[in-house]
């Protein structure tokens, strides 16, 4: 019997859908379900439904506070990470000329990420520390007379350690969209008098925006579900949404942690589409 096109499409699916339904669709209801539970504050929940697990989030200046230094941490990564990760995109398709020069570079990279989270993070206390090798070095110079106590355990270092972290996200889509990008159109461009700056303008940046909006999607959905970085590099002295709800879990008030949850996923959705809607990705891949 021959199946209609229809019908293959949706048998292709059923390997994606066996996956996405248990281990995605399925925790997402049940942390739903339980953000309109009650809860006895001992661990136990009830099956009452209740608006107050949201009303507590959203009449509560903490929430707001919270909210605001995690958007905060996202956006600043994201303008650094895109800044840094389109010019060493940019030099390796552009100025190195031989693909495996450029795809060893491109590899090296991604030699941060040979290691564990800790070990990145760790690895920062010695260079920005008070006793540290950036401080010792300006001090050595006459540059500053005392150590410089906004290198470490504060928002800067949490911003360093995430663009640490997470360019490497943006290089990779930025790198392949303009891997596509036709040479000739370049040479062309040359040809007809454009300068540098109209063929980065008219030319690499338009046609790298689907490499840009992937990177984008990537690091803010990073930041925004994250707590480890903030918690290590700030000190304490920052804190974000996930650990705030990662401390109810810690006291057993599961219905608030759910309902944390739920808010801060429609938030990064509305972020996702807000990016999507700007950057039609799928119209860019396909020309």
């Amino acid at each position: 019997m021959k199946l209609s096109r229809n019908a293959i499409g949706w048998l292709n699916t059923i390997p994606l859908l066996a996956v996405l339904i248990p281990f995605f669709v399925v925790p997402i209801l049940v942390v739903l379900m339980a953000s309109f539970m009650q809860t006895d504050g001992f661990g136990g929940m009830f099956m009452d439904f209740t608006l107050s697990n949201y009303a507590g989030i959203f009449t509560s200046s903490l929430t707001y506070s919270l909210y605001y230094e995690t958007i905060k941490f996202a956006v600043l990564t994201l303008i650094f990470s895109s800044v840094i990760g389109f010019w060493v995109a940019y030099f390796l398709v552009f100025h190195v000329r031989n693909p495996l020069i450029a795809m060893g570079l491109f590899l090296v990279c991604t030699v941060p990420f040979w290691t564990s989270n800790i070990i990145r993070m760790i690895s920062w206390i010695p260079l920005l520390g008070k006793e540290g090798l950036i401080n010792r070095a300006l001090l050595e110079l006459g540059l500053i007379n005392h150590p410089l106590e906004f290198l470490l355990y504060s928002s800067f270092a949490v911003v360093v350690a995430y663009v640490h972290q997470l360019t490497i996200f943006m290089i990779v889509p930025i790198f392949n969209s303009m891997a596509r990008i036709d040479k000739r159109i370049i040479e062309a461009a040359l040809d007809a008098g454009a300068s540098r700056l109209d063929i980065m303008r008219l030319i690499i940046l338009p046609m790298s925006k689907s490499g840009i909006a992937l990177g984008a999607i990537f690091v803010v959905s990073i930041v925004m579900g994250d707590f480890f970085v903030v918690k290590v590099m700030s000190g304490g002295g920052s804190a974000s949404v996930v650990g705030a709800f990662y401390e109810d879990v810690g006291v057993l008030q599961y219905p608030n942690a759910a309902a944390s949850a739920v808010v801060l996923t429609v938030l990064v959705m509305l972020m996702v589409a807000l990016i999507l809607r700007i950057v039609n990705i799928r119209r860019e891949i396909a020309r």
